[in-house]
């Protein structure tokens, strides 16, 4: 009798070729590069470094395309969406100590928005390992301790022998939901050092799936069949386990209106007749999902965006689907189903019953055309026509980029994906400077539709020396600047708090002539222009650049009242 794990995988010819007779002149770092190959990557991201130049001088001798960006922290940025739009794991390549710690925002961003992000970084030699202080450049008594609490798990290699193990381990951890962000780090002499391992020409590595208990969703599943109003609430973890399919399916069967979080945009139709899309920022919304006597929470954790800044308090009973174990019952008492959001809710359609409710498309009707009256009411038209521009200019298969600038926070409430994951933000973890080099990432990913950023002028500034890269790739990204001198949302923040604003007011450049200097062209538009303006520079292949005087206003909060 013959067991799977009793199974061994014959090595082909090649493969045995290859084993006997390495080629000569390899060292660590073509361990690294043969082991990604193996596993199936296509794209590199990172920045070199001196004590990283055995996997940068490896890349030469391997088919591994490079995407080299100005700084470490954007090129993290980048990885993250190239895994957000791939679903694959981005290998960022690092160097040690400054260059690694560059990265350290980047990786918080994926680690937030679970997006697979493989960073390899160099190390001091080996005989520095340990924590002395042996004056080592770039030295760091414990290199992955700044790492550990930031990202899913942590790699350290001390011997060639470990490179290819170790690395597969990180590629399943990374892809392992929830997806996220892991940390290798191989010594320098360990890189560059002649090495007798074989060549690496296997590297198949498979995630764990991620499967609900059934005790748990029959029990969901009666208490949904049996609901008088229940409500969905959609998160990111809908869209990433691809998933939008089963939650329609589900949201028709049980007559249920869905609201999707900033991070699960598209995964209901916008106009869909049970969409209460995106207004989570609402008290309209909120005062709606606080009297569903069923509440389905699917791949999200109610944090502080999505719980209306903790002022949601469900009445009903919750039923709550999450991937991270950190985040079930994190925020509220639930029916907690530790599962992958995809799985789960199949197991729901094969169990839920089918109800009706004529009144529930009424209902959303009612809840948008409230949410639509407080809105009209606060005299917003130039915000509203500048982002109903950006959308008209859009294609719809077209992703977009969103730095945390005013534009973006409308556009999480307010803004029409078309498609899941298609709206990406750094609402994750909201740090500044993530537009700009994460279309990068995303358009190296797919080259068959242009990308758009979306970045005020401070975030801009974080990330302006990667027009260079968008030049040197010829990278298909158009970049909206919305200039408005300063840190725009800081403004209101302060000036709401405290009277007036301090420390919020910006020096610029003139941006279009910047982005002509980096060989990108520029165009400056108005909001009676921008569609028009947008549209062109979307549809011509390349890196272009529109900057929009504007000063925008956010609408007037709820969480407040």
């Amino acid at each position: 009798m013959t067991h799977d794990h009793d199974l061994v995988l014959r090595p082909t010819a090649a493969q045995t070729e290859a084993a006997l007779n390495p080629p000569p002149g390899r060292n660590g770092g073509d361990l690294v590069v043969e082991t990604l190959a193996g596993l199936g990557a296509t794209t590199v991201f990172g920045l070199p470094g001196q004590h990283a130049l055995g996997m940068f001088d490896a890349l030469r001798r391997s088919d591994l395309r490079y995407i080299g960006l100005r700084v470490e922290n954007n090129a993290g940025f980048a990885a993250d969406a190239y895994g957000r739009i791939t679903g694959e794991a981005a290998p960022l390549l690092l160097s040690t100590g400054p260059g690694a710690l560059t990265s350290l925002a980047a990786l918080q961003e994926a680690r937030a928005a679970s997006a697979p992000v493989l960073a390899i970084s160099s190390q001091i030699p080996t005989a520095g390992l340990g924590g002395g202080r042996h004056g080592y450049l770039h030295e760091l008594p414990d290199q992955s301790a700044s790492f550990r609490g930031v990202v899913k798990s942590v790699h350290t290699v001390r011997s060639q022998s470990q490179i290819p193990s170790a690395i597969a381990e990180a590629w399943t951890s990374a892809l392992t939901v929830p997806h996220g962000p892991v940390w290798v780090e191989i010594p320098q002499d360990v890189l560059l050092s002649e090495t007798p391992v074989p060549v690496v020409t296997g590297g198949d590595a498979f995630p764990e799936e991620l499967p609900p208990r059934p005790e748990l969703t029959a029990v969901a599943a009666d208490l949904l069949s049996r609901a008088e109003r229940p409500a969905i609430i959609a998160g990111g973890g809908v869209v990433r386990a691809d998933a939008s399919g089963k939650l329609r399916q589900l949201a028709e069967r049980l007559s249920a209106p869905v609201v999707t979080t900033f991070g699960g945009k598209g995964a209901l139709p916008w106009t869909h007749p049970l969409s209460l899309q995106s207004w989570l920022e609402d008290r309209h919304t909120t005062d709606f999902l606080e009297d569903a006597d069923v509440l389905l929470v699917v791949g999200s954790g109610l944090g502080e965006l999505s719980s209306n800044y903790h002022t949601f308090k469900p009445r009903g009973r919750v039923v709550q689907i999450e991937a991270d174990l950190g985040k079930l019952e994190s925020n509220h008492p639930a029916l907690g189903i530790h599962a992958d959001a995809r799985l789960a809710l199949q197991a729901l359609l094969e169990t839920v019953q089918e109800r009706t409710d004529p009144s529930a498309p009424a209902r959303v009707r009612e809840v948008l055309g409230k949410v639509r009256e407080r809105i009209e009411s606060q005299e917003l038209t130039l915000e509203q026509g500048v982002l109903a521009s950006v959308r008209a200019a859009l294609p719809p298969g077209a992703p977009s980029f969103w730095d945390m600038t005013i534009l973006a926070y409308w556009a999480w409430s307010a803004f029409d994906a078309k498609a899941p994951n298609t709206m990406h933000s750094a609402q994750g973890a909201g740090g500044l400077g993530y537009g700009f080099p994460a279309a990068l990432g995303a358009a190296a990913a797919d080259p068959t539709h242009p990308v758009l950023a979306v970045s005020g002028d401070g975030g801009a500034l974080y990330s302006i020396a990667e027009l260079a890269t968008a030049r040197q790739y010829g990278l298909n990204v158009t970049w909206l600047i919305v200039d408005d001198g300063g840190y725009g949302i800081l403004r209101e923040y302060m000036t709401d708090a405290f009277g007036q604003p301090t420390a919020t007011e910006l020096t610029r450049p003139d941006y279009v002539a910047l982005a002509e200097s980096f060989g990108v062209p520029g165009v400056r538009t108005s909001p009676e222009t921008l569609e028009t303006d947008l549209a062109k520079a979307l549809a011509i292949p390349g890196p272009s650049v529109v900057v929009l005087p504007a000063v925008l206003r956010m609408f007037a909060p709820t969480h407040t009242e």
